[in-house]
């Protein structure tokens, strides 16, 4: 590995041995307390519509952000205008170092962390109320003055949003003719004092058990759980193939902890929520109803989203009434900035993760790692890095890159590099472009695949051979060397020495 890979070395087996000790976001953040630049705090105070994000653009966020922006710490907000008592955290995973810190894994081994226990999942478990720090505090939406606006802290990300967002809630639901469950995270606008609308990218599980609900003519009992273990934020991020319908994304979670994820009834529906999280709304996805989701607003526009660009309102989207909240004492808001690093580790991971698993099982040996590269928000763009060992490897790197769309069908662009070259190093991975690359032979194209539906090029305006928006063309850009030639693209070779020996502050073990 680098050095930056060795000499953090010490600080993740220590993490490691703290892994089973984080199982909320409480313990996660105490954590973080603990290691040098990765959390810092403020009591001035801050708008919750706009200002917070606002400043975190300029602390941590990076991703997709417009410039200027930087990788940084998290930030908790302990003074948020409007909200006396609570608090907001932003950026807890958005740096890879800091996810690989409360994960117990270098950063550069978090796929094969993921993909690993995917293949050996442990199952929630349920607890009692009095054990469940979620329900210390229950608001009931019958009471007089309810108003989740004025429960929750939810950001507004920027002055044009539709509204405020919960942009980390987890959610949770089930099948109402198999009883399999479901979580995952969605775009849910604060539309006014108990109605929430909730916009579902076509696909979703959850929207597949909504339409069961809807079609006879039943409110959907669904839990947000708000502020939870960053290994359930994660690992509720997976899709099929590598979880098809049915699969416990939380079970995840539970193999990465070593033990089940606690789950407690809830209040007031016939639905479980996260035990331990900071917040709980408790809700029905009403049938045959829809909002438009700017009503409150009228901009036209939604949030910010992964590809750095703000999503356009939708005008019909399912509407969830709130019959309940729950918290914590001194409860922790915990939000994300759309386009920020935050969503590039929370969904690339688990990218990586399917890729690497579906390319190990058909390629053995051959893909050492992946990375979801941020410049796709995690979603958008995969850099292989393929071993070619002998000569029928030659032309295998290209089924490499056909197995990671299969893998993960929202997946645009596939950068296919030798195993000398630093998938995590951009500025490595565009050396391989410029110097083992040749636009005539090394692009592949395959027109007319669906994709994710927030890739704004993806409009029959942007090019005629697409048909319908939604519908990309993807590619392949294979920056790797022929296996014949590879003794003509030797890297120079530098003798391999211990700098700790000379620059000892720089290099500190």
């Amino acid at each position: 590995g680098n050095v930056s890979s060795i000499i953090t070395k010490q600080l993740f087996k220590e993490a490691l041995s703290m892994n089973t000790k984080i199982n909320d976001l409480r313990s996660a953040l105490e954590y973080l307390r603990t290691i040098p630049g990765q959390l810092i705090e403020t009591d001035v105070e801050a708008d919750p519509r706009a200002e917070i994000s606002g400043i975190y653009r300029y602390v941590g966020a990076k991703g997709t952000v417009k410039r200027p922006t930087r990788l940084g710490p998290a930030m908790i907000f302990n003074n948020v205008k409007g909200h006396p008592g609570a608090r907001v955290a932003i950026g807890v995973l958005s740096s890879r170092e800091r996810v690989g810190h409360l994960l117990g894994s270098a950063p550069e081994k978090l796929g094969f962390l993921l993909k690993d226990s995917v293949s050996t999942p442990i199952d929630p478990v349920v607890v009692s109320s009095d054990q469940a720090p979620c329900q210390e505090v229950v608001h009931l939406a019958t009471e007089e003055g309810f108003d989740i606006r004025k429960l929750i802290p939810a950001p507004t990300n920027t002055e044009e949003d539709a509204g405020p967002y919960v942009t980390m809630g987890l959610c949770y639901g089930t099948d109402p003719e198999t009883g399999v469950t479901d979580v995952t995270i969605h775009r849910l606008c604060l539309q006014g004092k108990d109605e929430i609308s909730m916009y579902f990218v076509p696909g979703r599980h959850l929207d597949t058990f909504r339409q069961k609900y809807e079609k006879a003519g039943k409110p959907m009992p669904i839990s947000i759980s708000i502020g939870v273990d960053p290994a359930i934020e994660i690992a509720a991020c997976f899709e099929p193939p590598t979880t098809p319908l049915g699969f416990n994304e939380l079970s995840i979670a539970g193999s990465i902890r070593g033990e089940g994820v606690q789950m407690v009834q809830c209040k007031t529906i016939n639905e479980k929520a996260i035990a331990r999280a900071e917040y709980v709304i408790e809700g029905e996805l009403l049938p045959d109803v829809r909002v438009r989701e700017d009503q409150n607003s009228n901009t036209g526009k939604a949030m910010p989203e992964f590809p750095g660009y703000t999503g356009a309102m939708k005008p019909a989207i399912p509407l969830i009434k709130v019959k309940a909240v729950t918290h914590r004492r001194a409860p922790i808001m915990q939000s994300c900035i759309g386009p920020s690093e935050e969503h590039v580790n929370m969904a690339g991971i688990p990218t990586e993760a399917s890729i690497l698993s579906m390319t190990e099982r058909a390629l053995p040996g051959n893909v050492k790692n992946v990375y979801a590269h941020c410049s796709g928000g995690g979603k958008y763009m995969a850099v292989i890095q393929f071993v070619k060992k002998a000569p029928p490897d030659e032309g295998r790197q290209r089924q490499a890159a056909l197995l990671a769309f299969s893998a993960f069908s929202e997946l645009k662009h596939v950068i296919l590099v030798d195993d000398d070259v630093d998938l995590f190093d951009t500025d490595d991975v565009l050396w391989a472009l410029n110097t083992r690359f040749q636009g005539d032979v090394d692009v592949i194209t395959i027109p007319g695949v669906r994709c994710h539906p927030l890739d704004p090029s993806q409009t029959p305006d942007f090019s005629p051979s697409i048909r319908d928006t939604g519908i990309s063309c993807k590619t392949i850009f294979d920056c790797t060397v022929p296996f014949g030639l590879k003794s003509h693209f030797e890297r120079s070779k530098f003798k391999e020495v211990n700098p700790a020996k000379w620059v000892p502050e720089l290099f500190k073990k």
